[in-house]
This record gives C-alpha cells, structure tokens and sequence, in this order.
C-alpha cells in the first residue's frame, strides 16, 4: 500500500539559519537514499515557500475563490512529501519516525486510495 508523508514545520527556521537548510537537505538525502535501498520509494519533493502558494476554495454555490497563501493561518506550514510504500500503517509509521526535521514540527501519514 501507499502512503503519502507530509511534512509540516515552521520554514521560518531555515531563513534565520542558512546551515540550518544545508543540514536538512543533506539528512533528506540520506533519507530518500534510505527508501530507495529498502524499495520503499515511489516519489515525493520539497515544497517552496508558503507565500508561494495560492489557495482555490470553493463555496458551497460552487463559487471559487483564490487566496494568495495557504489558507490556514499555522505557524507549522506543508514543506514537502514522500510517497512511500508500506506494507501497512505500522512499516509507514516507522519510516515517518526517521523522517528529518530541522525543528519542532508534524509529518502527517496518509494512505492513498489504491484504485482497485
């Protein structure tokens, strides 16, 4: 089964400190090294910064509405992905645990809906 493992952290901290993202790319590589030996890799990227982003929220008249930004205000924001596969929630949970993080932060662990 695949799941998705998305991060969530404060990306304020790799402005502040420049050695702060060197560290955490370089731990992000040894990582996806790591899937990708176990076969556990199928995809994933980092994100760009949140002010980046824009939001389509759609009421329910069905009228859209763009936002610049994520549209929760958080002090944790979606950095980046993986998409792994795991033979179940606990083997996905395992991977999600040697996830890198720079801070404090959340990584989310999703199952994609298998289409079968």
């Amino acid at each position: 089964m695949q799941y998705a493992l998305l991060i969530h952290e404060d990306e304020t901290i790799y402005r502040q400190d420049g050695r702060a993202w060197t560290a955490i790319i370089a731990a992000h590589q040894a990582f996806a090294g790591e899937l990708v030996a176990a076969g556990a890799m199928r995809g994933g990227a980092g994100l760009k910064t949140a002010d980046t982003a824009t939001t389509l929220r759609r009421s329910a008249d069905g009228a859209t509405h763009l936002h610049d930004g994520p549209f929760a205000e958080s002090k944790e924001q979606l950095g980046g992905f993986y998409l792994i596969e795991a033979p179940d929630l606990d083997a996905a949970l395992a991977w999600a645990r040697k996830l890198p993080m720079a801070g404090a932060g959340s990584i989310e662990v999703r199952p994609v809906i298998d289409e079968d």
